[in-house]
C-alpha cells in the first residue's frame, strides 16, 4: 500500500472485484467522455486470477480515500510495443467524488511510484480532446500536451481525437518525495 495524505494506493484484492466491476460497469457514472464498453465478468475475474491485474507489462491499483472508500483506480500499460516507457490511465468511478483532488494526487504519486520501480524514460497519458479536467489533472502533475491523435478511438457511434501528454524521469518528483510515509 502507498499513502498519500488524502489517498492510498493499493493492489487489487479478490474481495474487491464485485465492487470494481459494478463500477466499472455503471455508464451513468463515467461522464461524457467516459467510453461505453463494459468489461465482461468471466474476463475480468479471469485476469485477475492469472495476474492480479499487476505484472511487468501492466498494472492497477486502487485509489482509496481517507475513509476506506473506493474511489477509482489508475493504471500503467505499454501503449506500444516499441516505447521505452508506459501509458497511465485513470478513472474515478463516482460523479461525487470529482472535483476533490484524488486523482492529482494518485497521477503524482503513481507517476513517481513507476519512475522508482522501472527503468523508463518516459510515462504517457492520451485524454480524448475536449476533457478538460482530465488534461488539468495530467498538467497539475507536470505531464507536457506533444499533439493529437486524429481520429485515434471509436467511442458512442463516432470517432474521437486524443491528446498525447507526456512525463519525463527528470520532470517527476521523486518518490520519497511524494510518498507519505504516516
Amino acid at each position: 500500500m502507498i499513502q498519500g495524505k488524502n489517498i492510498r494506493l493499493r493492489m487489487v484484492r479478490e474481495g474487491d472485484l464485485e465492487e470494481i466491476l459494478n463500477l466499472k460497469n455503471n455508464l451513468t457514472e463515467r461522464g461524457e467522455y467516459g467510453h461505453v464498453s463494459l468489461s465482461s465478468e468471466h474476463n475480468f475475474k479471469k485476469k485477475f486470477m492469472d495476474t492480479g491485474l499487476w505484472d511487468d507489462n501492466a498494472g492497477v491499483l486502487l485509489i482509496m480515500d481517507k475513509n476506506d472508500k473506493l474511489v477509482g483506480e489508475i493504471a500503467y500499460f505499454k501503449g506500444v510495443f516499441y516505447m521505452a516507457g508506459y501509458e497511465v490511465g485513470y478513472q474515478l468511478y463516482r460523479k461525487e467524488d470529482r472535483g476533490k483532488g484524488y486523482m492529482t494526487e494518485a497521477l503524482t504519486i503513481f507517476s513517481a511510484y513507476l519512475f522508482a520501480l522501472k527503468p523508463i524514460e518516459r510515462l504517457e497519458i492520451c485524454v480524448s480532446k475536449g476533457n478538460i479536467p482530465s488534461r488539468k489533472v495530467a498538467e497539475k502533475c507536470g505531464f507536457k500536451f506533444e499533439g493529437i491523435k486524429r481520429n485515434a478511438v471509436f467511442n458512442s457511434g463516432s470517432y474521437d481525437d486524443l491528446e498525447l501528454l507526456s512525463l519525463l524521469r527528470g520532470e517527476c518528483p521523486t518518490f520519497s518525495e511524494v510518498w507519505d510515509r504516516g
